[in-house]
Parts: structure tokens; sequence; C-alpha cells
């Protein structure tokens, strides 16, 4: 993508969503940190309803730390692999409390010492609570920039490193928001809502997908060859087998002999 229409791509983002920012509910860096990690493989949605009843009573590490393993454990229990993020938020909090004086670091490099905590953590964390120029690469980012051709890549890593290098100014704060939003919403996985996004004009992503109301499907949808082919083999294997389990037509019976 040329420089110019990467400026435009993330104008037009900015112009349709200003103030663009995290889903996940917090009310200091420490909650933002743990909602981060209890994020990993799962939505934004399923952490915030197991986070609202924790966080009015969970406020610092120390707190965390007192309540403990097992009762942080059922109170994650609605979230994916709820044990290891339970051991891994005590085991932070804990490294904070000894390493930190019970304060989240604003260094990448200290954040990712914390158990639990991975790159795209820390830079959700940088980004978020302290207004660094982070980039944090999810599975949405990593698909709108390879979708888009924004900053193609094969692994999340190449992916960040292009967004470092292409993504220009005023954008850089707010740009891994817009595309996490983007990709949730819009450019969807499955079935990608082209027919409202606000940088179509940009995208090469054929074919672009219609409204609901204009999608017109066949009555008679044609089969695709390899469907078709799986089919005529099947047909094939079914005769054969019959054929086979057929008595040859000149084979005679052996009936076998009348007890006297």
């Amino acid at each position: 993508m040329k420089r110019v229409d990467i400026f435009e791509f993330f104008r037009s983002l900015a112009e349709a969503n200003p103030s663009p920012t995290t889903e996940l509910e917090s009310s200091n860096t420490y909650q933002l940190l743990v909602a981060v990690v209890l994020s990993a493989q799962a939505t934004d949605a399923s952490v915030n309803i197991a986070t609202r009843p924790l966080f009015k009573t969970i406020e610092n590490p120390r707190q965390m730390v007192d309540l403990g393993e097992e009762s942080l454990r059922n109170a994650i229990k609605t979230i994916g692999l709820f044990n290891t993020k339970a051991k891994n938020v005590i085991a932070l909090s804990q490294a904070l409390i000894d390493q930190h004086g019970g304060e989240v670091p604003r260094y990448r490099e200290l954040l990712c010492e914390l158990p639990g905590v991975g790159r795209k953590t820390a830079n959700v964390v940088l980004n978020t609570a302290f207004g660094e120029e982070t980039f944090a690469v999810d599975t949405h980012v990593f698909r709108v920039c390879n979708r888009t051709g924004l900053a193609p890549g094969k692994n999340v890593d190449e992916v960040e490193a292009k967004l470092e290098k292409i993504v220009p100014q005023p954008f850089r704060r707010d740009a891994h928001h817009w595309l996490i939003l983007h990709g949730r919403y819009t450019c969807k996985a499955r079935l990608p809502e082209c027919w409202r996004c606000p940088v179509i004009d940009l995208c090469p992503y054929k074919p672009k997908t219609l409204p609901p109301g204009e999608r017109v499907k066949s009555p008679n949808p044609k089969p695709s060859a390899a469907r078709t082919a799986a089919r005529e083999s099947s047909k094939a294997r079914t005769v054969k087998a019959r054929t086979a389990s057929k008595p040859t037509a000149n084979r005679s019976r052996v009936r076998p002999s009348r007890l006297p």
C-alpha cells in the first residue's frame, strides 16, 4: 500500500471512530494488566463479565495475592484457560510486590518478565495506560493487515515491525485500537462486512461482500468440482462393494446334504 493510501486508510478509520480505546473494563493500570492477561484466547466481553465483580474488591496486587489462587480461579472460571490464568495472575501480582513496589512498570522488557505477560499484552498496557506508540497485534489486527495489504506478514512479529515502520502521525497512538475494532466489527474473519467498510476503496480484497438484502442465492447451486469428484468416487466404491458381495451367476451352490 502506498504512503498516501496508508494515510487515507487511517484518516478514514479515525473519521469513523474519533476516540477508539480498549473494550476491557478497568479502573487503574494494575486492573488493566490483569484484564489483558485474562483476555488471551477469550473475548473482551467474557472477561468483563468475570472482572466486574472481581474488580470491585481487588484494586492492587496485594489484594489479589491475599485473595488467593483458588478464590481467583472460582471468580474467573467462565473464562477459557482459567486455571493457568489464575496461577499467572497471582504470580505476576507477587512479582509486582517483590520487584516493583506494587506498581506496574512502564517498560516492555520489565513487563514481559512478569508471568503470563507476552509482547502483545505489554504493548496493550504501554499504549492504553501510558500512551506509548506501540502496536499490539492480535488475530484481528493480523487479519486486517494481511487482507487489506496494509502491513502483510507471515507472523505477528512481521506485522508489528511493518506497522512500526509505516503508520504515520497523528495516527500512531491509536492505530492498533482502530485496527482491532475494525477487525472485530467490520472486517470479520468469515464474512467481512464490506458494504459498510470506511476503507473499502483502499482495500484490494475480493470479492467484496454485498449487503444482506442484495445477496442472491442460486436456487440450485452448482457443486464444486472437488465435491462432484468426491461424490462420483463414493458412488464407484459403493457399486464395487455391492458387485463384490453378489454371488457369481454360474456358480453352483452346494447345498448341505439331508440328514438320514
